[in-house]
């Protein structure tokens, strides 16, 4: 990279991780590679809530130097952040966030700017959407009126004008825009005759391909074989699945080809921007994976945390279980989590043989970390999480659905159970009085045997992955984009830390044409489904150690995967190749 490079990561998750994004961004800020290549790094975002102290403001482990709202000043850039909140009507908070990694020792403290739009004068936002629309095709007019859309394009003007202000609007300053939130600045920064940025589209995902995905019953297995055909024939989504110009994310998204770089953090994320529209065949897409954590732990470390879950179960059901398995996700429909339990059905027949028991811990939620008190009154009460009701502070409604499916497997399985911890957070505090009072995150980490992430739509899934280096079994689908760089870091070769399950396999439907493959539907995905989990579940089975060595040596053998997937050969083989490209930049038409 050249001297004083600045990078601008414009995103939702500024104050606090969410999501994959958050993920990323904690990747970037304790990754010494990251921090020796780039001199300044600076957040920048809409400002969600005003409500709260001054001190709150850019979340845990923040510095305000400036709030608009709370009338607080502690830097030098007042005088030029008052001018450009009275010409937009914008409010601007400015401060630091510190990020460490507690394993490494690695911190650092990006700037970070969060935007007040919710007033922003009409008529400076309207010449900045015309420009759009005149440059790129951008209609605002068609999406104005939702929020999630307006905000980020009102964001985009004043965001360029507060890093002149700040002194980061320089030829090697690079606007980071994190999926199609920072596509407004992007473009702005573009437009901006008087600075020379450059710009950069981080696909986390395709937002397009999602939605088809999703919604579609045939779900992956369908949507990944009609993309291959398409490619084959030179086709785009628009000529497939109709006309998508009416989501505002595929406009924002489309408009990345304008970007000097795309960065995907997977190979099918690859093959989904290249579908996305015919400009796209030739733009400039570089692989940027995540990457995961590579610690080195010992086999008692490894035991210690196991037997830790282990004892909790035991409270739980009354008996330890020989084996734990794990699902750590959000509980979206992407994430496939039926899967796991035909998988496990088909591990059942397999474990009644053998006289050996399993539990898997699912620790998933779909609203806000309940209350302490609240998980201690359902556990007392009914039994919480062996036993659910519906309503709060228990199940909502994605999380009852989904606990319908494993009571009837709880029912019917005698060596495997399903414990759904429907709780965002996994210590005692968070958990209830039944949980060891040991207990952190990090030991379903640790201890887990086997963790599931057998998505429909995972654009790379850190959380299937992450506890490879602490020599679990990940077991994961062929979409994942995490596939992609296993098979980078081993040449194509099988390793017994990792599955992978194809449920695209289509097997008798090899040679289908297009419109054949877009009527695969539920019952087609079933059968499919019913032959791959049959496999996954043989896998499993032969995979888990049976004694100390063989933990030993999956610790090794995860551990040697895990340390050429972490952040640091991240940044220095994919990130900084990429990103020196763009200072001989050539914009797209």
């Amino acid at each position: 990279m050249i001297e004083k490079t600045t990078a601008v990561h414009v995103t939702h998750e500024t104050v606090g991780k969410v999501g994959g994004i958050g993920a990323v961004l904690q990747g970037f800020f304790t990754c010494q590679s990251y921090l020796d290549a780039v001199e300044r790094s600076i957040l920048v975002g809409p400002l969600f809530t005003s409500e709260g102290s001054v001190g709150g403001r850019l979340g845990e482990n923040g510095e305000v130097l400036y709030s608009s709202i709370d009338g607080f000043v502690n830097t030098g850039y007042g005088p030029a952040f008052r001018k450009i909140e009275d010409f937009y009507n914008a409010g601007i908070i400015y401060g630091t966030r510190t990020f460490a990694d507690e394993q490494t020792g690695v911190k650092s403290s990006p700037e970070v700017v969060l935007i007040d739009v919710r007033h922003t004068h009409k008529h400076v936002i309207n010449r900045f959407k015309r420009q759009l629309f005149e440059e790129f095709g951008v209609r605002s007019d068609l999406y104005e009126n939702l929020w999630e859309f307006e905000q980020y394009v009102r964001l985009a003007p004043v965001a360029i004008a507060v890093l002149k202000a700040i002194g980061a609007a320089a030829d090697s300053t690079l606007i980071v825009s994190h999926e199609f939130m920072g596509m407004p600045t992007a473009l702005a920064g573009i437009l901006e005759p008087a600075c020379d940025f450059g710009t950069v589209f981080y696909a986390h995902e395709v937002a397009t391909m999602r939605r088809i995905v999703e919604k579609h019953p045939g779900h992956d297995t369908m949507f990944y074989n009609v993309m291959k055909q398409a490619h084959n024939e030179d086709l785009h989504v628009n000529e497939v699945f109709g006309d998508q110009d009416s989501y505002f994310k595929h406009s924002l998204v489309g408009a990345s080809r304008y970007c000097d770089r795309i960065l995907a953090v997977g190979d099918c994320v690859v093959d989904e921007l290249r579908f996305l529209a015919s400009e796209f065949d030739a733009a400039d897409i570089d692989i940027v994976y995540n990457g995961i954590p590579a610690y080195q732990i010992s086999v008692d470390e490894k035991l210690a945390s196991k037997h830790k879950l282990q004892r909790y179960c035991e409270n739980l059901l009354g008996y330890k279980p020989d084996f734990i398995f794990t699902h750590v996700t959000r509980l979206v429909q992407s994430k496939g989590m039926w899967r796991d339990l035909r998988v496990l059905d088909q591990m059942e027949k397999e474990f009644r043989t053998q006289n050996k028991t399993a539990v898997l811990l699912v620790l998933s939620t779909e609203v806000s970390q309940r209350a302490s008190r609240d998980i201690y009154s359902m556990e007392s009460a009914y039994n919480w999480p062996v036993a659910h009701r519906e309503g709060w502070p228990d199940l909502s409604g994605g999380e009852a659905d989904y606990y319908s499916a494993v009571q009837e497997f709880n029912t019917k399985s005698r060596n495997i159970k399903i414990i759904f911890v429907n709780q965002f957070g996994f210590d005692a505090k968070k958990c209830g009085h039944r949980m060891p009072d040991d207990v952190e995150f990090m030991d379903i980490r640790k201890g887990t045997d086997v963790e599931f992430g057998q998505s429909i739509y995972e654009p790379f899934g850190i959380a299937q992955i992450e506890p490879l280096t602490f020599g679990g079994i990940c077991v994961f689908s062929s979409v994942c984009g995490c596939a992609g760089f296993v098979r980078d870091v081993t040449g194509g070769q099988d390793t017994k830390s990792v599955i992978v399950a194809d449920y695209t396999n289509l097997e008798t439907h090899a040679n289908a044409d297009i419109e054949d493959l877009r009527q695969i539907n539920r019952d087609v995905r079933d059968r499919i489904e019913a032959s791959q989990s049959e496999k996954v579940a043989m896998q499993i089975c032969s995979r888990l150690p049976k004694n100390k060595s063989e933990i030993e040596s999956m610790i090794q053998t995860g551990y040697d995967l895990a340390k050429n997937m972490s952040w640091d050969v991240v940044v220095k083989n994919y990130l900084l190749n990429s990103l020196q490209k763009i200072h001989s930049k050539v914009h797209l038409s």
